[in-house]
């Protein structure tokens, strides 16, 4: 779905400091209590299996854009993490608030059962014209809005498969497996002549492309 938590395209909010990830959780977590978010997270998905991370981010979004704005990145993993534990019945609302001693806030409720890829297509190859799929869906996507309409190049096809994020992102494990590919937008395709020049490299799952057919009615 889209939201407050994907802000990626939106203007006015400046330039975002940026440090390249590092091995070492110091240089990538800015805070020392942040790293236990994580470790809550997969001691959920990982361990207990109780949940998949698409699960986990898909609960991120479903957080309500006041509590959104109002926290840190890796305070709503914490909430969305708690938040399917008490879904799942491994804890309850009423230990979380004894824990913080006020009301804790979960995620709203999820309001979609999410929804099966396309399947049946040959898949793309390096060099393929795509176009990514303008959908609007009320469950968890993977796909940017910025690029949704938008044609790009084919740059790379993973070897390895995932299952696809709009349908196990709902704990729905009949998810199909897909490869994600590399695709290459024109700056200006995307944001128009207000940009610079250059390019912007996105991750996509198969599910959410359409090949452009060659000129001359090649496909």
């Amino acid at each position: 779905m889209d939201g407050f938590h994907d802000l990626g395209g939106v203007q006015g909010f400046g330039r975002i400091p940026h440090t390249i990830n590092s091995l070492d959780y110091k240089k990538v977590f800015k805070q020392d209590w942040e790293h236990l978010a994580y470790t809550l997270m997969f001691l959920g998905a990982d361990h207990m299996k109780l949940f998949s991370v698409d699960e986990v981010r898909h609960a991120v979004e479903r957080i309500e854009f006041r509590q959104h704005s109002q926290t840190q990145y890796y305070e709503r993993y914490v909430i969305a993490t708690a938040s399917l534990l008490v879904e799942q019945g491994v804890l309850t609302q009423q230990e979380l608030d004894e824990a913080l001693g006020s009301h804790f806030k979960l995620a709203s409720p999820a309001q979609s059962k999410g929804r099966p890829a396309i399947t049946g297509r040959p898949p793309f190859e390096v060099g393929d014209r795509v176009l990514v799929r303008d959908e609007r869906v009320t469950g968890h996507i993977r796909c940017p809005g910025y690029v949704r309409g938008k044609e790009g190049v084919v740059l790379h096809r993973t070897t390895e498969q995932w299952p696809f994020p709009d349908t196990i992102g709902h704990g729905d494990k009949s998810a199909v497996m897909q490869p994600t590919y590399h695709v290459q937008f024109r700056n200006r395709d995307v944001w128009g002549d207000a940009c610079d020049d250059g390019f912007v490299v996105v991750d996509l799952f198969e599910g959410y492309l359409d090949k452009v057919p060659q000129q001359g009615g090649r496909a």
